[in-house]
């Protein structure tokens, strides 16, 4: 065979390193878009979630400094937050009725104090880090120092888990109005189901400023606020008063690997957990947690409900249809949705009152956009509304169970967890049992929830081979 190119051999040799160059990129960008799309072997999740809202601001002046304490009220109203104090602070299972607007305590306001804010992880990891909110604030948030610990007991954090919190390699942080801050990541090992101390020392007068506080007012966990000092990262902290909501959190995120994914479950008072024991961790999703640990099934739970909150209109909160990009499509590892919402709709004093149709049409909308981006959602009946100190409507019964006969029959959910049939009366079909109620009648119990979250299906939570 005659050589045409009698060059073509020397220009062969030429091309030989630049083709082993260009190989060797080659296979460095294939691996950097494999770690990309899912060769990593790692990713975070949310282990912890709240969804915020914003407050209004007290008078300058009126903070914790000057000694208040207040608690959270029993429901929040459906109507904006109001700016008075309240006589007295009330027990959060604690009767209202329904669609009211029972007075709230002034809200909190801090100068130159440390939070420590407690918060109960779903499932464990050895690198965490967290994400600060003043997504609601319309002023920067300086942040002074933040850390991190396993708490021990009430105040205290056990010796040694403290870690220092960083912002880009910096002990301190300003979040921008409207925005999130998530800290670089630390090495803490932590356990399914601990309890968090997350510090936040807070140099400025949040009093001065009329940018409304980010926050969660029904916590049901109670954490404490400090007098005046940076004691972020003190083992036993100083206690000048308790509050039982959360400040300027949003979540704490875990390194899991790739295959654990997060259910979030989305929703109003009853997956906030009104009614459940103040510092127990015993609302539906705290035992669904327990629940999936029990089964091998490795799934953070994400509890985004909020007391009051409404999926067409906003009331105490922005409305489902308004917040479910950032509370649940936004989770970090999200695979499924519970959705469990409507109540707030047919209970609230509003005019016009929705009707059944509008509100099914406000899931269908929830659905679209979970779909859209490839979760799973499943529709939870709503339990009983009746039985409060305000007669329960006829009307709004009718809607209530119109609702509930869509979701359990209307296909458009993935699946069906139908937790008015575990929880209601039937001899009294407008009431819980008697050994599910709360003091409210309203919401369930611990044991309710516990009931409640035994009803939930776990092949809904299959294990995800590909990511």
């Amino acid at each position: 065979m005659i050589d045409k190119h009698p060059h073509s051999f020397g220009r062969r040799l030429l091309l030989a390193p630049v083709v082993a160059v260009c190989a060797t990129w080659l296979l460095v960008a294939s691996v950097s878009v494999l770690a990309q799309h899912g060769a990593n072997p790692q990713h975070w999740v949310g282990t912890w979630a709240t969804a915020g809202f914003g407050r209004n601001q007290t008078p300058p002046g009126q903070n914790l400094a000057r000694g208040q304490a207040p608690q959270a009220p029993a429901q929040p109203p459906s109507a904006p937050a109001q700016t008075t104090p309240a006589p007295q602070a009330q027990n959060p299972g604690a009767a209202t009725g329904q669609g009211t607007a029972p007075a709230r305590p002034a809200p909190l306001n801090f100068n130159n104090q440390t939070l420590r804010q407690i918060v109960h992880t779903s499932i464990g990891g050895a690198t965490i880090r967290v994400v600060l909110s003043n997504v609601f604030g319309t002023a920067p948030l300086v942040i002074g120092a933040a850390r991190i610990a396993l708490q021990e007991k009430a105040a205290a954090i056990v010796p040694k888990s403290d870690r220092v919190l960083t912002f880009d390699g910096r002990a301190t942080t300003t979040i921008s109005g409207g925005a999130i801050a998530l800290s670089d990541p630390v090495q803490l090992p932590v356990p399914d189901f601990a309890n968090l101390a997350i510090d936040l020392y807070l140099p400025g007068d949040t009093a001065a400023s009329p940018s409304p506080l980010t926050m969660h007012q029904f916590a049901l966990q109670t954490n404490y606020v400090s007098p005046a000092g940076d004691h972020a990262g003190t083992v036993d902290m100083p206690v000048i008063a308790t509050t039982t909501a959360w400040f300027f959190l949003a979540r704490v995120e875990v390194m899991a690997p790739r295959q654990t994914g997060a259910v979030v479950a989305f929703g109003e008072s009853t997956t906030d957990g009104n009614g459940s024991t103040p510092d127990g961790n015993d609302r539906w999703p705290d035992a669904l947690a327990r629940r999936l640990k029990a089964q091998n099934i490795r799934m953070a739970v994400l509890n985004t409900g909020i007391a009051g909150s409404r999926i067409l209109n906003d009331g105490g909160s922005p409305s489902a249809l308004a917040r479910f990009d950032r509370d649940v499509l936004a989770q970090p590892g999200v695979t499924h949705v519970i959705d469990m919402g409507g109540g707030n709709d047919i209970s609230a004093r509003q005019t016009p009152s929705p009707t059944a149709t509008e509100i099914i049409a406000g899931h269908k909308q929830l659905i679209e956009r979970a779909h859209a981006h490839g979760l799973k959602i499943y529709g939870a009946t709503l339990t009983r509304l009746g039985g409060g100190r305000q007669p329960w409507p006829p009307e709004n019964e009718a809607k209530r169970l119109a609702v509930n006969e869509w979701i359990r029959t209307g296909n458009a959910y993935d699946g069906v967890i139908d937790f008015d049939a575990v929880v209601r009366d039937p001899q009294s079909p407008t009431k819980l049992l008697a050994q599910y109620a709360s003091s409210d009648n309203i919401h369930p119990n611990g044991a309710g929830y516990e009931a409640m979250a035994k009803a939930i299906d776990l092949r809904f939570f299959t294990p995800i081979k590909d990511r």
